[in-house]
């Protein structure tokens, strides 16, 4: 059997995607990356791909991992500039170096001299939307206890008082969100992999958890595979990919790991913007999402033989 499962309902068309590419003889590798190129070239949802998400200084950079079940190899980039194929680029650190994670201009010079063409990743929509909250004073912003105050200004920022309480920011349930996607092949062979644009307005050179192995994202073939989407700054802190494989590996159903790993960031940050999914290596799966207002449910997509097609389905939030 083979399933493919991702993190968000509008990506119905990088399923197909994945799933051809399994049909057509692709190794499992080959559809995590064909399915994360299909979301990247489609700038799903604004939050995958060129054209979306701007940094403090109007520019999209990009964060993606793939993670090979069998060999337990990853190849991963973040704050990657000037190149819209992100995923095929962390591919590429996995199979032509011995290092998991390039970031930043390095990397970008790495996927060049491997090939990838230089282009500019702004569009007239995130010129738009920067240029719109530049006149909104930078607002909202990712800084805290610097001056000038981040919540009324704009920077350049030096360092200020400490507050006691940080100001209370409006969750956007969109600011962050990735292509998560496990896959499993009819041999028992599991891929896993995650693309994004990151954190709108983002301090430059940040990056997130989806490249980052066990938090973004986590697979071994023995025991299965997860994938996380939300408030990376938060989720990374507590590798809930990882959580809920090893939970997987002993036995837990895919939905009870998928809870747990939720429940465990919830216990320290209840109101935090996340979900994950999950698949064991008999091809069960499950997904998890914390419950905050205007996110009650997460949808996700189901592609399997049993199927044969993309099947819609979510889970309640709590």
């Amino acid at each position: 059997m083979s399933s493919l499962i991702y993190s968000d309902s509008y990506m119905k068309e990088a399923t197909k995607t994945s799933w051809r590419a399994l049909q057509a003889g692709g190794s499992v590798m080959d559809a995590v990356e064909k399915g994360c190129s299909r979301c990247e070239a489609e700038q799903c949802d604004g939050s995958v791909g060129f054209g979306g998400h701007p940094d403090e200084r109007g520019e999209t950079t990009l964060d993606a991992m793939i993670m090979n079940g069998n060999t337990m190899e990853v190849g991963a980039v973040g704050d990657l500039r000037r190149i819209k194929n992100a995923i095929s680029v962390a591919r590429a650190v996995m199979e032509h170096t011995e290092h998991t994670l390039l970031v930043g201009e390095s990397a970008s010079q790495f996927a060049e001299n491997m090939g990838f063409t230089a282009e500019d990743l702004t569009t007239n929509n995130s010129i738009s939307v920067f240029t719109q909250w530049l006149k909104d004073n930078c607002q909202p912003n990712n800084r805290k206890n610097v001056s000038p105050d981040p919540s009324k200004y704009c920077g350049p920022y030096k360092p200020g008082p400490t507050l006691k309480h940080r100001r209370r920011r409006e969750i956007d349930i969109h600011a962050h969100d990735t292509i998560g996607m496990v896959v499993i092949g009819r041999d028992g062979q599991i891929a896993a992999g995650t693309s994004t644009n990151g954190a709108n307005y983002k301090v430059p050179g940040r990056v997130g958890d989806s490249p980052i192995a066990g938090a973004g994202s986590y697979v071994e073939s023995a025991a299965g595979g997860a994938a996380a989407t939300g408030n990376g700054d938060v989720m990374m802190r507590f590798l809930p990919s990882y959580l809920a494989v090893e939970l997987m590996r002993i036995g837990t159903e895919p939905s009870t790991a998928c809870e747990t790993a939720i429940s465990r960031i919830k216990r320290h940050n209840p109101g935090f913007f996340g979900a994950i999914i999950c698949a064991n290596s008999t091809g069960h799966y499950g997904a998890a999402c914390n419950k905050i207002p205007g996110f009650t449910r997460f949808p996700f997509v189901v592609y399997n033989s049993q199927t044969n097609t993309p099947l819609l389905q979510s889970v309640d939030c709590f």
